[in-house]
């Protein structure tokens, strides 16, 4: 027996932009929320933010902040980023919230899954950079201080570079939700992507080497995590594309 067509909530210009208004709003009193006792816990949360690369500085070496307003605006600075962090699973609801109704059931089964997996392993892809990737790299840098120079680094300057990173990595530990979606979506041929590794692999070096500070050491620990994330999301996309043609069948037999 045949299923009847699924039917989608309609709605006016002005009732989408309206719930657009209210999602945003929504979104930004999450943010508004968590920002409030990370302002209050500022110097803290940069110290520990900050212990990466204070560990590894010469003996008798230490953050220095160039800037009048510096000590100030560097922590402000981030304690709203951390806000941002801290409820972005908010924020993707509220934009999750407002697409879903524009979406059938089946376009829901797959993309719920892979809303949380992006939100995961940006998470994941941050975590990495802090707790992996920061003391590899700072000990490189202060190993090769020329003789007679002090490594003391400004506090706004080291904040804008950790920001960098930490959005360079979150953003390479999406690659696997990139390729199911492009295979999912049919854009590209999940054959393609998968004769085409040695391309793949050269353009991760070359984005790893724009987003990473000119040294091999920090290329690669950005670049080889991302080759495998692809590969993982080659076996994903593999999955799910047998999923789909699976159930594509039986609908066709039910019909």
């Amino acid at each position: 027996m045949a299923e009847e067509p699924e039917k989608l909530a309609e709605g006016t210009l002005i009732s989408h932009l309206l719930e657009l208004r209210d999602r945003i709003i929504k979104a930004l009193i999450g943010v508004a929320l968590c920002f409030v006792p990370c302002m209050m816990y500022s110097n803290d949360i940069f110290s520990y933010v900050s212990q990466p690369l204070q560990e590894k500085l010469p003996a008798g070496t230490h953050l220095i902040a160039t800037g009048v307003m510096s000590p100030f605006t560097t922590p402000f600075k981030l304690s709203f980023f951390i806000a941002a962090f801290i409820s972005m699973p908010w924020i993707l609801y509220q934009l999750w919230a407002f697409v879903a109704p524009g979406l059938y059931r089946h376009e829901k089964r797959f993309a719920m899954p892979l809303l949380v997996s992006a939100i995961l392993l940006f998470y994941v892809g941050v975590l990495f950079a802090y707790f992996f990737v920061f003391p590899v790299m700072f000990a490189f840098f202060a190993s090769t201080t020329p003789r007679g120079v002090a490594m003391m680094t400004d506090i706004n300057a080291y904040l804008d570079f950790v920001l960098v990173m930490f959005f360079a990595f979150g953003a390479a530990f999406e690659v696997p939700v990139a390729v199911v979606l492009l295979v999912i979506t049919g854009i590209v041929k999940l054959e393609k992507l998968t004769e085409h590794r040695g391309y793949v692999l050269l353009g991760i070096f070359i984005f790893a080497a724009l987003l990473t500070p000119p040294d091999a050491v920090s290329q690669s620990i950005l670049a080889v995590p991302m080759y495998l994330l692809y590969e993982g999301g080659l076996i994903m996309a593999r999955i799910l594309h047998r999923m789909k043609r699976n159930e594509t069948g039986r609908k066709e037999l039910q019909t």
